[in-house]
């Protein structure tokens, strides 16, 4: 059975529906149909939900997502994204947790202005949302590691190989020349394009500042005389569920086995296909490549990907994973130095108290420097001059901006962006995410557990657009101002934390932070990270000791 959605896929000539008819119209917002095959495309329409029930509320927006594969950008491309920020936005950039960038408050008639500013930088959004594969992830790399760039050319090779190829961007929103859409075919996706969407990690062996197993897709390379030799493949990753539908779940990714290196795009091609085709297309709470594998089994999920590639998964040993530190300053290859910036949920904007926008557009234009975007909602600074470092540390102090790394539970905590933009959000995340962050500092600083700050993540809902549940902290917006406390994940990314207590006031928060706190500071083995404490204890111990009623499935 399909949906009325994989309907307007198919009869959508390829993406383009009525979208361009609609574009060229008076009204203000796309209608219904088309704000789906918007997607795509790369940008959602969205409203302001702190305005809606003004007199007057404001027109629709859109926020406009970047296919920036391993989030590198240029000096260019930076200075694009920030002034387009500032001429069709709100004013602000966003790291995403896809290493990407979004503009938020565009409005549809400056839509194609900005579509064709980022393309002269050489820049685009299509493929960044929608029911395709979406940007390819790849590992910060502040030193300038030759094994971390083989990865990043790898995240280039996987988005140009994975990405759609209708023409309907270019013809629309980039005054293309149009093209026949019966002309048109789509080899890898189909005329219906993906059952949802498809997310792709590449990493290497053991280090995983990508969470590889949140994944629909998690690639890690072993690198051998002086080469990538060959990928381990993990399959079936996701965050997203619904609050009471017990037949949705978070999941982490299966290891498939070992492929060799030269086998890689035929493998990954029939990875994405085989979900193409057995994808539940009826359902879209159940559509991901996690309910295939759940449901049809790993065993069953391996053979066909060998059967269609015609080639054999090899058991091999997987190293332990670990996840290095990007913040602060590194010395790099070359002689360069980088700096890892901290920018708190990924919001690139100037406050009275921090330039961060105005600081990031001086120093990347003056000293021409390369930036790349974390999966952790950070940036990296690189190529810069021993010379300049002074320069630049009084560049950034004058605006406010630290260089140091920030206290311990500041440097890996995540948030989806939430209210007011994000139409499925029930609570505050984002803008609340520096007040949660407070009270968890304060409690593990009078507790003197900071030097074992946990990883910690907000969303508003609970789709887990900020990957809360491989945290091993973490709060889930349930109704407005009340949350899912969730424990149990590690700090690697390789566990998947559990529902303590569910409907948590925002104002409890402080004194359940404490109370959770000086329990493990009570009760924790040498060297118990609070994830692995949380793990011992399970959730009706842990609900008890903090004298908590625990989730009731």
């Amino acid at each position: 059975m399909s949906s009325n959605l994989e309907v307007l896929k198919l009869e959508s000539r390829h993406l383009r529906g009525t979208l361009a008819e609609e574009l060229a119209s008076p009204e203000p917002g796309f209608s219904e149909a088309s704000q789906h095959l918007l997607k795509p495309h790369g940008f959602y329409q969205q409203k302001d939900r702190d305005r809606r029930k003004e007199p007057t509320p404001p027109p629709p927006a859109l926020m406009v997502r970047g296919r920036i594969p391993a989030g590198r950008l240029d000096p260019l491309a930076w200075s694009t994204w920030d002034h387009l920020a500032d001429t069709y936005g709100d004013g602000s950039l966003r790291i995403t947790t896809r290493q990407s960038l979004e503009l938020h408050g565009i409005l549809k008639g400056d839509l194609k202005r900005t579509l064709q500013g980022l393309r002269d930088a050489l820049q685009t959004s299509t493929g960044a949302c929608g029911d395709v594969v979406r940007n390819v992830v790849a590992p910060p790399n502040p030193t300038g590691r030759v094994e971390l760039r083989w990865i990043e050319d790898v995240a280039h090779l996987l988005s140009d190989h994975f990405r759609a190829r209708s023409r309907a961007y270019a013809e629309i929103f980039l005054d293309g020349e149009p093209v026949d859409p019966l002309t048109e075919s789509e080899p890898i996706f189909g005329d219906t394009y993906l059952p949802r969407k498809f997310k792709i990690a590449v990493t290497l062996a053991g280090e995983n500042a990508v969470d590889l197993l949140t994944h629909d897709l998690g690639l890690a390379a072993t690198v051998e005389d002086g080469g990538i030799s060959g990928w381990h493949l993990f399959a079936g990753g996701g965050m997203g569920m619904s609050h009471g539908n017990e037949a949705t779940f978070p999941r982490l990714a299966d290891h498939l086995g070992w492929i060799p290196a030269i086998d890689l795009l035929k493998v990954v091609e029939a990875i994405v296909t085989a979900y193409r085709d057995s994808g539940d297309r009826g359902n879209r709470k159940r559509a991901r490549l996690k309910y295939v594998l759940h449901d049809k089994g790993v065993a069953w999920f391996r053979g066909e990907v060998e059967a269609r590639s015609w080639v054999a998964f090899q058991p091999r040993e997987l190293p332990a994973w670990t996840t290095p530190s990007l913040l602060g300053w590194h010395e790099a290859a070359g002689g360069t130095l980088a700096l890892g910036l901290h920018t708190l949920s990924g919001r690139i904007t100037d406050t009275p108290e921090r330039q961060l926008k105005s600081a990031l557009r001086e120093a990347v234009a003056t000293f021409q420097l390369q930036v790349q975007l974390t999966p952790e909602q950070d940036l990296i600074l690189r190529d810069i001059c021993p010379e300049d470092r002074e320069a630049l540390t009084q560049l950034f102090h004058a605006a406010g901006v630290v260089t140091d790394r920030p206290e311990s539970v500041y440097d890996r905590a995540l948030a989806c962006v939430a209210l007011p933009w994000c139409g499925l959000a029930v609570a505050e995340a984002e803008r609340h995410l520096p007040e949660f962050l407070r009270h968890l500092q304060t409690a593990l600083d009078r507790h003197h557990k900071a030097d074992l700050a946990p990883t910690f993540r907000v969303t508003g809902c609970a789709n887990g657009c900020a990957r809360p549940y491989a945290a091993e902290l973490a709060l889930v917006g349930q109704t407005p101002e009340r949350y899912v406390l969730w424990a149990g994940g590690d700090a690697e990314g390789t566990t998947l934390a559990f529902p303590v207590k569910d409907k948590v006031h925002r104002t409890d928060l402080p004194h359940l932070f404490d109370r959770l706190v000086a329990h493990w500071a009570a009760e924790a083995r040498p060297g118990e990270r609070l994830g692995a404490f949380a793990r011992r204890l399970r959730p009706e111990a842990l609900a008890a000791a903090l004298s908590l009623e625990p989730v009731r499935s």
